[in-house]
């Protein structure tokens, strides 16, 4: 059974309980298997040795989703090839692929926790009323530690992008 939080983030106004642990700055980062849109297995291991950018929505079909992962896009053009980013969702694979497509989404690797919720419940993200993941931002350095997370309060506002951008340019330095 997954620890459950509460007062970490609200839906609308309302209070939602995440499930899974608060991590720390500075620790090994959790281990997760998610699948790409080939239905092929990723872990946080696949991209060892580069700093992760991993970008986490509650579904990619809405419009503050929308906004963020074309942002993320936009930004990895001017990140070092040394960094590696990802955006989580629990959406299928299928309308991942079909709105990467659509939206030109090149540098970002879309990601699914549908499976397993491994993600999710490892990185305490997994909204326990709505099913979904949290709007969240991690940073993880070369050496598989968690150097930035943000956790957005509000499931519907966007994350601080110069924050999270500013911890990936201050590891690859």
């Amino acid at each position: 059974m997954a620890e459950e939080r509460s007062g970490v983030i609200t839906f609308k106004g309302n209070p939602m309980t995440v499930c899974g642990p608060a991590l720390k700055l500075g620790a090994s980062a959790p281990a997760f298997q998610v699948v790409d849109n080939a239905l092929q297995p990723v872990t946080q291991k696949t991209a060892a040795g580069k700093i992760q950018l991993i970008t986490v929505v509650p579904s990619i079909d809405t419009p503050v989703c929308d906004t963020m992962a074309r942002r993320f896009n936009e930004e990895a053009a001017q990140l070092p090839d040394a960094v590696e980013i990802y955006t989580i969702s629990l959406d299928l694979p299928f309308a991942q692929m079909r709105w990467c497509g659509a939206a030109g989404i090149e540098r970002v690797r879309m990601l699914s926790d549908y499976q397993e919720r491994s993600f999710g419940l490892n990185y305490g993200v997994l909204i326990k009323e709505l099913k979904l993941l949290a709007r969240a931002v991690f940073v993880i350095d070369k050496a598989g530690k968690l150097a930035y997370q943000e956790i957005v309060k509000e499931v519907t506002d966007e994350p601080d992008y110069a924050a999270a951008l500013n911890a990936v340019l201050k590891l690859a330095e």
